[in-house]
């Protein structure tokens, strides 16, 4: 598996006014990283993870 995403990287939808944004890129591994701290790297997971994830997150907003 790539370490690297392989799509560009976009905001988040849920990316709020108060400059809290969160970049992700997405494909067969999704990378995710602060747009204030990019340096500091980003988080990967495969595919199958993310949507868990994005699944989990979406069933408990408010």
């Amino acid at each position: 598996m790539p370490l690297a995403p392989t799509s560009l990287w976009h905001t988040a939808s849920y990316t709020n006014d108060r400059g809290a944004c969160v970049e992700v890129s997405e494909g067969p591994v999704t990378g995710v990283r602060d747009t204030k701290h990019r340096e500091l790297g980003a988080l990967f997971f495969a595919a199958p993870e993310w949507q868990a994830f994005l699944g989990t997150a979406r069933r408990d907003l408010p």
